[in-house]
């Protein structure tokens, strides 16, 4: 019983759906990949029980049969192989050989059949999403996501979508970013949160797509279907915070910078900041903000003085420097809106120039106190 493939052509499928796996997998069989055979196709999947990924592949073949072939072993020789087309011989010895050019590796595999089924998703709601849309959604905001398992509502991002426009939002109680779409719409509302780390493999596969998105969505779950992918979720059961409460309405303070200007000066003064807080200090006065940091442990100390449009009272604030600089390194725009109100409430940070029929993005950070 034999099926041919390409080899540059399964490389490519394993690697994606290599990023579902863990290290640790409590069930054995989640080290596997599950393959399903059904004549000419094949789909290959993977899952760690909470997400699963799968996607198809055209093959040479005329079997039925489902089997389970470790994932590591599998990647790696397929890896080490030039571009070819491999010949897998299913053989009665629960052993699967890999015919190349010039060798042939037997691999032990497991009935199919206990692997654990995809995720049912009943009662679901739909909605279509642009490829090119949805990746800058999620690349727009999952870096402001948190990590706390104390707070898990927070450990993804949240998905708001009603008749006039749909906002998404991340945060981890330091950052927030609430970026909306004015092309992403339904007739009916809906709310749900989706996991930093399926959102992190669609961020990697949507890169290279072009294509509608349909996704499937009720109160537990989630399915996101494209091209020949399809992964399947568990959503984050919980109430997100009013995320609107924390931005600060009242900012008299407003600063216009250069965006990359002000990224190189942020990262060099980080260099020189405190390992523990990465703090950096904004002082501005008149068109001049000066950008400084300092190590008092070590005694290191870095000062940097850049041009800008200013229109409020002179103000001192400080900032973790690795968080102004994840959110400058997602903007897109030449110049950037600095909101502020006092040294001790939250910043806001925008773009200047945007596409404003479509998109709006704002960017919360929160300041660290000054000695």
């Amino acid at each position: 019983m034999n099926f041919i493939i390409s080899s540059s052509d399964l490389l490519k499928s394993l690697q994606v759906l290599g990023t579902i796996l863990n290290t640790n997998n409590t069930l054995p069989i989640l080290d596997n990949f599950l393959f399903e055979i059904d004549n000419n196709k094949l789909n290959i999947t993977s899952s760690d029980l909470e997400t699963s990924l799968s996607t198809k592949l055209s093959i040479e073949s005329d079997l039925n049969i489902k089997i389970a072939i470790p994932a590591k072993l599998l990647t790696d020789i397929v890896r080490s192989l030039p571009e070819q087309p491999l010949t897998f011989s299913i053989n009665d010895n629960n052993t699967i050989e890999i015919n190349s050019n010039n060798g042939k590796y037997a691999i032990a595999y497991m009935n199919g059949s206990e692997y654990p089924k995809a995720l049912l998703i009943e009662d679901a709601s739909e909605i279509n999403i642009n490829s090119i849309i949805l990746e800058k959604i999620i690349s727009s905001t999952l870096f402001a996501s948190g990590n706390d398992d104390l707070r898990p509502v927070m450990s993804g991002v949240f998905f708001q979508i009603n008749s006039e426009n749909s906002c998404f939002v991340a945060t981890d109680a330091h950052k927030l970013v609430k970026y909306t779409r004015n092309d992403v719409k339904n007739s009916e509302s809906f709310e749900f949160i989706v996991p930093n780390k399926p959102l992190n493999i669609l961020k990697n596969i949507l890169s290279d797509q072009k294509c509608e998105v349909r996704v499937l969505f009720n109160k537990s779950s989630a399915i996101f279907s494209f091209s020949d992918f399809n992964l399947v979720c568990r959503l984050i059961d919980g109430k997100y915070p009013n995320y609107d409460a924390v931005i600060p309405k009242e900012n008299p303070n407003v600063l216009e910078i250069d965006r990359t200007l002000l990224l190189q000066a942020t990262k060099r003064a980080s260099i020189f900041s405190s390992k523990s807080t990465h703090q950096v200090k904004l002082e501005i006065k008149g068109n001049s903000l000066k950008i400084s940091a300092e190590d008092l442990d070590y005694n290191n100390k870095s000062e940097e003085i850049l041009h800008c449009s200013y229109n409020g009272e002179d103000i001192i604030i400080g900032f973790n420097s690795r968080f102004i600089n994840e959110m400058l390194n997602n903007l897109s725009s030449e110049l950037i809106r600095i909101e502020l109100s006092s040294p001790n409430r939250a910043g806001l940070i925008s773009p200047v120039s945007n596409n404003a029929e479509k998109e709006d993005i704002v960017m919360l950070v929160m300041p660290i106190m000054l000695n």
